[in-house]
């Protein structure tokens, strides 16, 4: 069994994790607010826009598993503050990107941030599940939950309100009527907005990592005693728990970074004024629904039980979305115009709607795909489920790509469907294998 060693309080723990948790929220949900911006400011079509989301969530699968061994070597602790100072580079690298208006420079400056973000989610997410008992991991990853996410509905409203003020100058049949030069010249101006912000950004990752390099975190170790179907020397490939449940981390993350960076481009479309608070949206929901599974996992139902409902959700939401209206504001004029937020068409709400269903996957599936496992095998099979969020990258680009060839970006929601068919198939029978079937 697992254990996190003795210590007074697990509460700074769970607070310095906490701020790391934010910090991803905050770096990663930036994305969708950054897609419509730079699709402007580099001129780019929607696959070319998707390659924001390539480039970050990519990172995940080239760099887990290096990023495993280098924290089989440091040790949780110098691995969160490593993964700092990569994304500490990451961030400054957006400063070039920026005055060159080079899209290359921004998708490097993106791969390094989500680099950096690698080794941190490797570390954290496991470090999370250890530090009490598994069948309550659900409730700590929703904790984190919440902080991530509702970094996510803030980051959208800053970089609004530092970047994407007195937008009506850059519409696509302004800009089309602009010499050449002068063209240059606004496009230009607009991207060296992104200066400043990520110039704050790094200077708050580098503090960040030199406070958790300062102050003393309780270390994981494994005792003598391990599962009795378990072994130290098996290969992760021979526990489906985990190998099915990076699938279905591939899924979700590809469903999730969907739902939350395709809505604020598809807003822009339809002539949703605030395209860019989109994102803040579907986090809000998402944190909406953390918090429903802080009040009833596990006290009323079980972690696979809330994983099946919420993939399900997921299925009746896009069979929504496909037949929604774009033009009508009705369901958020019923349901949420006492909130005085500015109404959005129902197909953009059902986007937004996905993060509802999206908030009880991650913190789910972790648990279960970990059950069962000895220390060992617990640090390799989190390196294999952190490989799982490249569905971020692939199908984001997916959806793009339809976009492209059918002209119409409501139908190209349909790929979510086989995203949550498969959650359900993990959280009904998929978490409960421990062999393959040799039929």
């Amino acid at each position: 069994m697992t254990t996190i060693n003795k210590s007074p309080s697990t509460l700074m723990p769970m607070l310095i994790i906490g701020s790391l948790f934010f910090m991803f929220g905050f770096v990663t949900w930036l994305n969708g607010s950054l897609i419509p911006f730079l699709q402007i400011a580099c001129e780019l079509d929607h696959i070319e826009a998707y390659f924001v989301t390539m480039a970050f969530y990519i990172s995940y699968t080239v760099m887990a598993l290096p990023m495993s061994y280098i924290l089989r070597k440091t040790g949780f602790k110098e691995g969160m503050v490593l993964g700092l100072f990569v994304m500490v580079a990451g961030a400054l690298t957006f400063i070039p990107a920026a005055y060159t208006r080079e899209y290359s420079v921004f998708l490097v400056a993106l791969f390094m941030l989500g680099a950096g973000l690698t080794i941190l989610q490797t570390a954290s997410n496991p470090y999370i599940v250890l530090l009490g008992p598994r069948e309550s991991a659900a409730v700590r990853i929703s904790i984190m939950g919440i902080l991530n996410k509702g970094a996510g509905v803030i980051a959208p409203l800053v970089f609004t309100a530092f970047i994407l003020t007195d937008m009506s100058q850059f519409t696509e049949v302004r800009l089309a009527s602009l010499d050449a030069e002068q063209k240059v010249l606004e496009l230009a101006e607009l991207s060296s907005r992104l200066v400043t912000p990520y110039l704050m950004m790094a200077f708050m990752l580098l503090l960040l990592g030199i406070f958790i390099k300062m102050v003393p975190l309780p270390s994981v170790n494994s005792d003598d005693e391990t599962s009795a179907n378990d072994t130290s020397n098996s290969s992760i490939l021979q526990k489906p728990q985990v190998i099915l449940g990076a699938i279905a981390l591939f899924f979700y993350v590809g469903a999730e970074v969907v739902a939350g960076d395709t809505i604020g481009l598809f807003s822009k479309e339809l002539g949703v004024s605030n395209f860019g608070q989109m994102t803040s949206y579907t986090m809000g929901f998402m944190v909406l629904g953390y918090i429903l599974g802080l009040l009833v996992i596990p006290r009323w139902i079980s972690q696979g039980k809330a994983l099946a409902i919420s993939a399900v959700l997921g299925v009746v939401l896009t069979v929504l979305l496909l037949n929604a209206s774009v033009d009508s504001n009705g369901i958020w004029d019923v349901v949420f115009g006492w909130t005085g937020l500015p109404a959005i068409p129902n197909a953009v709400l059902y986007v937004a709607l996905f993060g509802l269903a999206n908030a009880l996957v991650w913190p789910a599936i972790w648990p279960l795909a970990l059950s069962d496992l000895n220390q060992k095998d617990t640090s390799t099979a989190s390196a294999l489920l952190i490989m799982g969020i490249s569905g971020g990258a692939l199908l984001p680009l997916l959806y793009g790509i339809l976009v492209e060839a059918s002209g119409n970006a409501k139908s190209a929601y349909w790929i979510m469907i086989p995203c949550y068919v498969f959650i359900i198939f993990y959280a009904v029978k998929g978490h409960k294998l421990r062999q393959w079937s040799r039929d």
